[in-house]
């Protein structure tokens, strides 16, 4: 007869053996892939391109769901309390998982603790644009007359990744000007080329047509290098502002306590989705910039922008539930 101690090591062997067990017939069922904005969006977009090409690789149907409201707050609260299966996958971005911890005073999910990163989706470079007609000449003479005059400059949304990244770099260069929140990028730049605001910090998914159709005149990036898409157009580093860099981006997480098998499953099918052909064709025609991390490269990242940007939040005082 087996004593406690026995019965103990049994269960514990069971429970070790219970995860592999589980990834080994992953996924038996269809899966959801939850996007926390309307559909028509880029993040909406991209899930669907690549849901197709997980659906493939994975045997099973990948369902992209949406559940907008309260900048994703809602979904990322639905998906953090589902079960830690790997059936239920979160389309996460820089709001997501960075700023909601320091845009509201309750958040009832904790991304830290409550996700694990499955890998990177990609970043999308922005950029500051004005209408071609502007007396502005460059970004220099941008900053130079917002002293005398401060423009208003658009964004697809309060606490949007281009309205913070537009305060950081007011910060960082002594730009002066004064934001206006829009629902969604191209109604801003529609307002913008309809003479309605001075300025528009777009993302490449919404500025490529406008910037390479020559309809409006770009003045800087906020990357490291300057686009492929728009050559032409300077970073805010070679002007000589080394730390005014920013992105918006896009990932995929699970619930945390899924399997790590079941997340190296989900992570490989994630890498063959974003490398395939269309999706990397239609990355190279906006502009989108990807890189293949793993499950660990992709937390090691968060954690960075954590440090980056949750400080600078604080310091900017943006809450969304005050």
């Amino acid at each position: 007869m087996l004593g406690r101690r026995g019965v103990m090591a049994g269960l514990g062997g069971m429970a070790a053996l219970a995860g592999p067990a589980r990834a080994q017939g992953f996924p038996d069922r269809p899966l959801r892939w939850v996007v926390g904005y309307p559909p028509g969006g880029a993040s909406d977009l991209f899930a669907r391109l690549i849901g197709a090409h997980l659906t493939a690789r994975l045997g099973q149907n990948v369902v992209v769901e949406n559940r907008p409201g309260g900048g994703a707050v809602l979904a990322s609260e639905m998906v953090s309390r589902s079960p830690a299966d790997g059936y239920t996958l979160m389309h996460v971005d820089n709001g997501i998982l960075v700023y909601n911890p320091a845009l509201y005073t309750r958040l009832p999910y904790d991304p830290d603790r409550d996700f694990q990163g499955v890998g990177f989706i990609g970043r999308f470079p922005l950029f500051i644009v004005v209408r071609p007609d502007s007396p502005v000449k460059d970004f220099s003479d941008f900053v130079a007359q917002s002293k005398t005059r401060a423009p208003n400059y658009g964004t697809p949304a309060v606490a949007s990744p281009h309205h913070l990244a537009m305060e950081m770099v007011k910060r960082r260069t002594g730009l002066e000007a004064t934001h206006v929140p829009y629902r969604g990028g191209p109604a801003a730049m529609q307002d913008l080329l309809a003479g309605n605001v001075d300025c528009v910090v777009i993302d490449c998914a919404t500025g490529i047509p406008f910037i390479a159709g020559k309809r409006v005149k770009t003045l800087c990036v906020f990357s490291e290098a300057r686009s492929p898409r728009a050559p032409e157009v300077p970073t805010l580093r070679e002007m000589g502002f080394a730390n005014a860099i920013a992105y918006g981006w896009q990932g995929m997480s699970v619930p945390a306590g899924v399997p790590a098998p079941i997340v190296a499953r989900l992570a490989e099918a994630l890498r063959g989705g974003v490398a395939a052909d269309d999706v990397q064709a239609r990355y190279r025609d906006l502009g989108i910039e990807s890189t293949p991390w793993s499950p660990a490269e992709f937390q090691a990242f968060v954690q960075r922008e954590n440090a980056e940007w949750r400080p600078l939040i604080r310091e900017l005082g943006i809450k969304l539930d005050s």
